[in-house]
């Protein structure tokens, strides 16, 4: 500071090199920093992808399978038991029953904890029951190909799974050898070219980890797509409308209808007006099915179901059931 004050070449040159000494170890020593983080934060993630990859798995292909041809897509809940492994042996299902008929419409409502998405599940076998079966098509599903399984299924969750990738890619991932036209056509059926027409990119555009770049009605869109796409016999819908506004569920709701035809459908839903014209509507409570019937029926015997129905319709029953007979 002192050869500074007193006009010093030597001094300015020194208090030059010192601070650019200074600046390049702080430098460094923050992309050190930056390293060192970004080496514990992968060590962290990965110690917990390798303690799932070492957990055991719990459902299993039979031994020597033979690929399953599908003869009629009919499913039966026969004596089921189920309980979840921290329930203490509390079951949720006991000596359940429930027949789907080949081609039926079937809607499944109740409170939340009812069991309905655990039926979904299970039919999925992302778990097994501990006794009874399910069958698809008078075949235990325990005696099929988790493989072959699932490709009898098209399955729209309330939260569907959306990948790093093109729009096309995440609607294709529905059948992979469906072609552009076939991506096209699943998407204007869906109701999707509404927003991907108006992407900068339409078709190629990235939609970001799980779909971030994307309204949750969107990915409810494309997920609807990719349903459409995969054509299985068996149709599974969780809340696949939970996140679309009242005139996008409408223009769904005629998506949907194409997609149930001629397919055997389970729909979860707690709105009840998307519903009404379902096959059979079950009310499930506490893992028990305490009414089912057509929504005029279940109406008509105002029970459990006509007081949901109330409580989402403001409590003008005799008003619907007037409409009914009209």
């Amino acid at each position: 500071a002192i050869w500074v004050s007193q006009g010093s070449a030597t001094g300015l040159e020194t208090v030059f090199v010192t601070f650019s000494y200074y600046a390049s170890f702080t430098r460094v020593m923050w992309n050190f920093n930056n390293i060192y983080r970004n080496i514990e934060t992968n060590l962290s993630e990965a110690a917990q992808f390798t303690e799932l990859l070492m957990d055991a798995p719990k459902v299993f292909d039979p031994e020597a399978a033979e690929p399953f041809v599908l003869s009629k897509p009919d499913i039966e809940f026969s004596n089921v038991s189920f309980f979840y492994e921290d329930s203490e042996g509390q079951h949720l299902f006991k000596n359940f029953d429930l027949k789907i008929n080949s081609g039926e419409k079937l809607a499944l409502v109740g409170r939340s904890g009812g069991g309905k998405s655990t039926i979904t599940k299970l039919l999925l076998r992302f778990m097994d029951v501990q006794e009874g079966e399910i069958k698809i098509g008078e075949k235990n599903i325990k005696n099929i190909r988790q493989k072959d399984l699932r490709n009898l299924i098209s399955y729209v969750p309330q939260e569907p799974i959306m990948f790093h990738r093109t729009i096309a890619e995440n609607i294709k991932y529905g059948r992979l050898d469906a072609t552009e036209e076939d991506v096209k056509e699943a998407a204007r059926m869906a109701h999707a070219t509404e927003f991907i027409d108006e992407l900068p990119k339409g078709y190629d555009t990235l939609i970001g980890e799980r779909g971030v770049k994307l309204s949750g009605g969107q990915r409810q869109r494309i997920a609807i797509a990719r349903a459409i796409i995969r054509n299985a016999p068996i149709l599974v819908l969780d809340e696949a409308t939970s996140s679309l506004d009242s005139e996008s569920e409408k223009l769904i709701q005629g998506a949907l209808k194409y997609l149930m035809e001629n397919r055997t459908a389970i729909v979860i839903a707690h709105r009840l007006s998307t519903i009404q014209n379902m096959d059979r509507i079950v009310v499930l409570n506490e893992g028990e099915i305490i009414e089912q019937g057509t929504h005029r029926e279940l109406l008509e015997k105002s029970g459990h179901y006509a007081m949901l129905w109330a409580h989402q319709s403001g409590g003008f029953i005799e008003e619907q059931e007037q409409v009914f007979r009209e």
